[in-house]
């Protein structure tokens, strides 16, 4: 495979091998910045849509939302029960157990609406929620 390469190529392949820690980051906030180019989960190199020389368009506004139960008022914790109850369809010991262990996604997919609503039921139960 090395026949086929560039000498261009080879020679940008090897100064990028020799980067020290601090200027391989350097390059990562330059690539983003000018070009939006930044490195994704199991290093693969994406661009923004776009592309070029382009500045990296501003994130486009997310249309599904997940609601995320982070914590519980123990005081509320009934109420919080049955709220997740109704919005998930689980039994009362598996909601118990769901509420018992936060962290997790009450619901996910839901328009901005769908989530914000869930969200202050949650939370006008005694639920402390996030939305991803």
């Amino acid at each position: 495979m090395s026949d086929t390469l560039s000498a261009a190529v080879k020679e940008l392949g090897d100064k990028l091998a020799g980067l020290s820690l601090k200027d391989a980051v350097e390059l990562g906030k330059y690539l983003k910045d000018t070009y939006g180019i930044e490195a994704a989960a199991g290093g693969a190199v994406m661009m923004a849509a776009g592309g070029g020389g382009a500045a990296a368009p501003k994130a486009e506004e997310k249309d599904s939302f997940d609601v995320v139960l982070k914590g519980v008022d123990a005081a509320k914790k009934i109420q919080v029960i049955k709220v997740v109850r109704e919005a998930t369809g689980l039994g009362l010991a598996e909601a118990k157990a769901f509420v018992d262990a936060p962290g997790k996604a009450v619901k996910t997919g839901l328009s901005k609406d769908e989530a914000e609503k869930l969200k202050k039921t949650l939370t006008e139960a005694g639920a402390t929620i996030e939305l991803a």
